[in-house]
C-alpha cells in the first residue's frame, strides 16, 4: 500500500518539536525504516571534541559534570540525561535531568542570541534519578525519576518559581513525557520490561495538579487499533499501574517521546524500537524495529531518547553501547548522524534543538570516565535541515 508522508511543525514551549506524521491509504501498514544514507552525507574524523560529524558540522563542550560551566559560577550536575530548549528572549534555555539516586534533580544553561553562555543554575533538587521527561506548552518542564513509584516533578527553566511534584500523573518507573495540545493530555512512558503507555488528562489544560491517568489497551501485535482505560489507583500501591488495567498493552522498556501533528513517537529499549501512534484514527504501528532490518548492518544499537527537527527528521539517541544519534528521515531511511568515539563506557541522551533549529544539544552521560560525575553536554552547530 501507498504511505505519503507530511512534513508540519507543531510549536510547544518555544521551541519546535517537529516529527512526521502519516497519512495510510488501505488497510496494510507499511514496513519499518531501513538503513540508507544520511541526508548530511558520511561522518567525518573526530572532531577536538571526539565527535564524528557531517561535513559543515562542528561541536563544543558545553559543560562538564563536577566542573564549573565555563561563564558562570555553578557546577554541572553529575549524569545529564533527558532535556529540552526554552526559548528566552533573544537566546534560549537548555535544562538537564541528573541521574543520580539520591539527589537527582536538573539544572539549566541560559544562552545569548550569539550562543554565548550566560547562566546555569538549579532548577529541581533532592529527588531521585531523574531520567528523561518533556515540556510543555505553557513554557515548563517535567522532570520524570526513574524508581519505583516515582514522582514527575514540574519545574521552572528560569529558575523562578519552586518545583512542583505532581503525585495526580501517577507513581511509577517514569521516563519520558510529551504534551498533546490538540487533545490536552501528556503522554508518559514506562521504563519497565513490562511497561505501560500512558496519558495524563488534567481536570484543567495548563494545570497538572488534577486529572485522570489513563493506559493505552490495544492487541499483542505490532499494529492495529488501541484505546485508552483509567487507571484505577494512580498511586500505584499496593497494586502497580501498569498491571491495574486487564488488556493494557505492554511495552518492554519504555524511554523517549514526542508529539507533533497529530501523532506521537516513542521508544522501547528492551526490543530496539521506534513506535508510532496516528492519533486521529487510533492506529498504532512500528516506525523502526531492528529486527527487521533487511538491507545492511542495523543502524540502532540501543534506541533512548528522541526528538524532531523542522525538516520531519526524528533524531534517536542511542542507549546500547554504540554512541550515536541516528536520524530517521520522512522517507524511512535510517543513518547516523554523529558518532562520539572513545566513550564507549557512556551513553548518549538529551537530545534537543535551540528554538531556531540550528543547534542540537546533547550529553554523553559518564563521558569518557564511565562514571556518572565524567558527564559531558556538548553542542552541535550547523545546517539543519529546515
Amino acid at each position: 500500500m501507498e504511505r505519503r508522508t507530511l512534513l508540519r511543525a507543531a510549536v510547544l514551549g518555544g521551541s519546535s518539536a517537529v516529527l512526521g506524521g502519516t497519512l495510510w491509504r488501505g488497510a496494510a501498514y507499511a514496513a519499518p525504516a531501513q538503513p540508507g544514507t544520511s541526508p548530511y552525507g558520511a561522518l567525518g574524523s573526530p572532531d577536538a571534541n571526539g565527535i564524528r560529524l557531517p561535513a559543515g558540522f562542528t561541536s563544543r563542550v558545553i559543560a562538564r559534570s563536577g566542573q564549573t560551566v565555563p561563564g558562570t559560577s555553578y557546577t554541572w550536575h553529575n549524569a545529564p540525561d533527558g532535556g529540552a530548549c526554552y526559548a528566552d528572549g533573544t537566546g534560549w534555555i537548555y535544562v538537564s535531568n541528573s541521574e543520580i539516586n539520591p539527589s537527582g534533580g536538573a539544572s539549566a544553561v541560559r544562552f545569548s542570541s550569539t550562543g554565548t553562555v550566560t547562566g546555569a543554575y538549579r532548577i529541581l533538587s533532592g529527588t531521585r534519578q531523574n531520567c528523561a521527561g518533556g515540556k510543555t506548552p505553557w513554557n515548563t518542564w517535567l522532570s520524570c525519576e526513574e524508581v519505583s513509584l516515582g514522582y514527575v516533578y514540574e519545574t521552572d527553566p528560569w529558575g523562578v518559581n519552586a518545583a512542583v511534584q505532581r503525585p495526580a500523573m501517577g507513581r511509577f518507573k517514569h521516563e519520558a513525557a510529551a504534551a498533546d495540545p490538540v487533545r490536552k493530555v501528556v503522554y508518559l512512558t514506562e521504563d519497565e520490561t513490562n511497561g505501560r503507555f500512558y496519558r495524563f488528562v488534567p481536570t484543567t489544560w495548563g494545570s497538572l495538579a488534577s486529572g485522570t491517568l489513563q493506559v493505552m489497551v490495544a492487541g499483542s501485535g505490532t499494529s492495529g487499533s488501541f484505546s485508552w482505560a483509567n487507571v484505577p489507583d494512580q498511586d500505584g500501591s499496593p497494586t502497580t499501574t501498569r498491571t491495574q488495567v486487564s488488556g493494557s498493552k505492554s511495552f518492554n522498556g519504555g524511554e523517549g517521546c514526542h508529539y507533533a501533528d497529530d501523532t506521537v513517537w516513542f521508544t522501547t529499549k528492551g526490543d530496539n524500537r521506534v513506535w508510532q501512534l496516528n492519533l486521529t484514527n487510533n492506529t498504532y504501528e512500528l516506525a523502526y524495529d531492528d529486527s527487521l532490518v533487511t538491507s545492511g548492518t542495523a543502524p540502532l544499537t540501543g534506541v533512548d531518547n528522541i526528538t524532531g527537527s523542522a525538516s520531519g527528521d526524528l533524531y534517536v539517541a542511542e542507549d546500547g553501547g554504540s554512541m550515536d544519534i541516528c536520524v530517521i528521515t520522512p522517507a524511512d531511511v535510517v543513518a547516523p548522524f554523529l558518532r562520539v568515539d572513545g566513550q564507549s563506557g557512556s551513553e548518549i541522551t538529551g537530545p534537543a534543538f535551540s528554538p531556531d533549529g540550528t543547534r542540537l544539544y546533547f550529553s554523553s552521560q559518564r563521558g569518557t570516565s564511565g562514571s556518572s560525575s565524567g558527564g559531558i553536554t556538548y553542542e552541535v552547530r550547523g545546517p539543519f535541515r529546515a
